[in-house]
Parts: C-alpha cells; sequence; structure tokens
C-alpha cells in the first residue's frame, strides 16, 4: 500500500551521468532492471545524450527521420513514436517500482508530466498535456516527450525536457508521430536555466511527488 514503504523501499537514488551515450546507458538501465528485487530503492538518472534520434518498439519509419544528416537511429523498448535526443536537453530516466508505490501506469505518467508543468510554471510559463498524446506542450508545441517500458511493475526510460538543444534535427522527423508538430525550448520561452539547473529542478520536483506517493 503507498505510505507504508520500509525506509530502504521508499529512498530515490538520484544518479548525474553528466553527457552520456545512449546504448551503453540504455544497456545499464536494462540490467538495472532485470536485477532489481523486491527491496532495491528506485533511482532517477539525469543526463544528456549526444545527437541521437530513437524509435519506440511501434515506431512507424515513415515518421522519420526522413534526412542524412549523420545522427545514428536506435530502436528501443519504449513506447512512443520516434524522437531526438541531444546536448542542452535534460533526460530523466525513471527507474521507479511503481507496483510497490501502488502507482498505475497512466498515474505515473501524469505524475511525470506534472512534475515539467509544475518546473514551468515556476518560470511563468503556462504548459499542458494532451489527452492521448504523452508529453508536455506549451501554445500546441511540444517541449518534453515522454516514452516508458513498464516491467513486472517496474518502469525504466522516462522524460526528455528541451532546455537549449538545438532543434534543427527535429525538422527530419515527425516529433512523436505527428506530422507537423511544433517543438520548443525553455529558452525560446524566456527561461535562460541551465541544462543542469533544470534537471535538478525537475528531479527535486518529482522526487517530492513520489515521496507522497
Amino acid at each position: 500500500m503507498p505510505g507504508v514503504l520500509a525506509p530502504a523501499m521508499q529512498r530515490v537514488r538520484l544518479e548525474r551521468l553528466g553527457l552520456a551515450p545512449y546504448l551503453p546507458t540504455v544497456e545499464a538501465m536494462r540490467k538495472f532492471s532485470a536485477r532489481r528485487g523486491a527491496d532495491t530503492p528506485d533511482e532517477l538518472w539525469l543526463l544528456e545524450h549526444p545527437p541521437v534520434y530513437t524509435l519506440g518498439l511501434g515506431a512507424d519509419p515513415a515518421h522519420g527521420p526522413r534526412a542524412d544528416n549523420g545522427i545514428a537511429v536506435q530502436r528501443v523498448e519504449r513506447g512512443g513514436q520516434v524522437t531526438y535526443h541531444g546536448p542542452g536537453q535534460v533526460v530523466l530516466y525513471a527507474l521507479v517500482d511503481i507496483g510497490r508505490r501502488g502507482l498505475g501506469v497512466r498515474e505515473f505518467v501524469a505524475m511525470l508530466e506534472q512534475s515539467v508543468i509544475d518546473l514551468l510554471a515556476e518560470h511563468g510559463v503556462r504548459a499542458v498535456r494532451k489527452p492521448g498524446a504523452p508529453g508536455v506542450y506549451v501554445d500546441g508545441a511540444k517541449i518534453a516527450a515522454l516514452g516508458l517500458r513498464v516491467s513486472r511493475g517496474r518502469t525504466f526510460h522516462g522524460l526528455a525536457l528541451n532546455v537549449d538543444v538545438d532543434l534543427a534535427p527535429f525538422a527530419a522527423i515527425d516529433p512523436c508521430g505527428y506530422p507537423g508538430l511544433r517543438v520548443t525550448r525553455l529558452r525560446d520561452l524566456g527561461v535562460m536555466q541551465s541544462c543542469a539547473e533544470s534537471g535538478e529542478r525537475l528531479a527535486e520536483i518529482l522526487l517530492a511527488r513520489l515521496a507522497h506517493a
């Protein structure tokens, strides 16, 4: 039941990985998720990736990338369509036993989205979620993408928040499978917070929400 976890289970470790290559990071998540036991504390990983396009399990290649711009393309086991990761984008991987915390998948997705919404609200930016289109949007433009893998009630992968990332690579894809979907970033909304600062604050907000789950 929520609120009665043992102290070891309540703890959430925050790992700061800096600029980390995509495939080794995903493999590390897989190993952590496969080896964790009933008492393993949850973890949040904060990082940035070198440029890479990623496609979820059910992603349609028709959504791109449609240009040979030298950026690697990787298909992985998360949900969702195609997205782009690059320096200047906060990636938060959530390795959380939601079953142990009494959370459903939709509830946890909403928690991740709300953490981004709350972060933006601190800077006077109104952001929203869209039913059936996971992520966070500002004036119709996507600022945060979300894709999870859930196995045995445990999540990995997570969300990506555009801080001051180069938006040009998004032009080669239909972001998250939506043709013509605009993308935006904190810098273009007048938020001059660094990627590291944004990541730390996002993690703080999510940690507070998990503490009350």
